[in-house]
């Protein structure tokens, strides 16, 4: 009878011990507990220890850190008829536990799937150099939309970044063709604009020489002294402006006189 009694004085004690266990909880500073009792929620508890009355209480543990989503590849057709294959990666975490374990089962999925489909949406609707070059803006779009829609599961969207674009082979040769052709044209505009400020140029130069002789016969001296830097054997014959102007002198009166002894032999 002694042996009984103490094996079960033993059970009680146990059964005791795991009551009073199970009666303790302790969550992590970033963790909070929500408390149902009898099915309904009685609030959030934590961080620390804390008591649940066994049976009666059950306790389901949140995170709260921010957590990072990766969402796989979404193949869709941009609003300029472009197949592209887009991923994107979103950062969430709970704001309110309670609503996060009762407003929907699986919050982590659920904001999975609202971000698949927010992504195709949004590239859907957007150009293809959209996509390209104002990613910022399309990134903002979808944090706001998918932040949105899990507001009341208790979740917050702090970020949500477009992670890569993958276009058709052919539409990257067609690119490629596209900005070698545009680098081409900005080439030609500015040798054409380069060619244009130079003739400007020159165009003052020979508006100042035509208003200074001098300057010419000077312009003469330097190009001289240029090519005699060369060691090549350059020959160069120079004459004085005064010269020239003689022989002009001189060929127009030859012209005159000639003029005169034709109309002499006329008459």
């Amino acid at each position: 009878m002694v042996n009984f009694g103490f094996i079960g004085s033993a059970i009680v004690l146990l059964f005791v011990l795991i009551v009073l266990a199970s009666a303790i909880k302790i969550v992590k500073e970033y963790e909070r507990a929500v408390i149902f009792r009898l099915g309904r929620v009685v609030g959030a508890r934590g961080p620390g220890i804390f008591f649940i009355i066994p049976i009666f209480e059950k306790a389901y543990v949140v995170d709260l850190r921010t957590q990072v989503l990766d969402v796989p590849v979404q193949e869709t057709i941009t609003k300029d008829n472009v197949p592209v294959r887009v991923n994107a990666v979103v950062y969430f975490r709970v704001i309110d536990p309670v609503k996060a374990v009762t407003q929907v089962r699986n919050y982590i999925m659920a904001t999975s799937q609202i971000s698949q489909t927010t992504l195709r949406s949004v590239i859907g609707q957007a150009h293809l150099d959209e996509l390209l070059s104002a990613r910022d803006k399309l990134n903002m779009e979808l944090q706001k939309i998918i932040d949105e829609a899990t507001d009341p599961w208790g979740i917050k969207v702090s970020t949500v970044e477009i992670k890569d674009v993958e276009l058709p082979s052919g539409m990257q040769r067609a690119m490629a063709r596209q900005a070698e052709a545009e680098r081409e044209r900005r080439a030609r505009i500015t040798l054409a604009e380069a060619e244009r400020q130079a003739a400007e140029k020159l165009r003052d130069a020979a508006e100042i020489i035509s208003s200074h002789p001098m300057a010419l016969q000077l312009r003469t001296l330097q190009t001289i002294s240029d090519v005699a830097s060369d060691k090549s054997n350059v020959i160069v014959l120079t004459l004085p402006m005064e010269m020239l102007k003689l022989f002009r002198s001189l060929a127009e009166t030859a012209e005159v006189a000639k003029k005169k002894l034709e109309e002499e032999s006329t008459e």
